[in-house]
């Protein structure tokens, strides 16, 4: 990721907790670029007339969520991009609920993934049988589902994942490497 030297973000988001009312007008366009960059990277990957958002939309959804930040104990720079890319996850797969629902009479659909290395899924349904499959890693390993969260939804780098969950960098591909096993097990266990 490219973006401002962690202090001047990290003051910002303090600031921004603490009510200046200032501060979230200052950090919106040093963070923006970046977000638009990683939701542009979701959104390429969906199937042409499947996307019911665009990537500015999407950004914009982030930011309308972040609005009441103030309720965020923010950390630090890294804290902030991974509730960006939670809130990403969220607003993707709400998205790809609400088209399945509309298209599709809300029914469940089998998905056929030949190989998943980590792209964002092309169809709502695919999208959807990613995050049940999701669902049940967490249940057994919650700190693999934070991984795949920052470097699928986040678009995070080893290192900055690494830092956000305050383990090494070798940890961090570990855990992505089995999250990556275990969620292609499960999405050919539904094919």
């Amino acid at each position: 990721m490219t973006t401002p030297p962690a202090p001047d973000l990290t003051r910002l988001l303090l600031a921004w907790r603490e009510g200046d009312p200032d501060a979230l007008d200052r950090l919106l366009p040093l963070v923006y670029a970046e977000l638009r960059r990683t939701a542009h990277a979701r959104m390429r990957a969906e199937s042409p007339g499947c996307q019911s958002l665009q990537t500015t939309g999407l950004v914009h959804e982030v930011f309308v969520r972040l609005v009441d930040g103030t309720q965020v104990a923010w950390q630090n720079r890294a804290h902030f991009y991974a509730v960006c890319a939670r809130l990403m996850r969220r607003i993707l797969v709400d998205r790809a609920r609400a088209r399945q629902s509309l298209t599709r009479g809300g029914g469940a659909q089998q998905v056929k993934l030949a190989d998943w290395g980590g792209e964002v899924p092309a169809r709502s349904e695919d999208l959807l049988a990613l995050e049940e499959a999701l669902e049940h890693l967490s249940s057994v390993d919650h700190r693999k589902v934070q991984v795949v969260e920052l470097r699928y939804f986040g678009g995070l780098s080893v290192d900055e994942t690494a830092e956000v969950l305050g383990i090494a960098p070798k940890t961090v591909k570990r855990d992505w490497q089995v999250a990556r096993l275990w969620l292609l097990n499960e999405l050919k266990s539904v094919s």
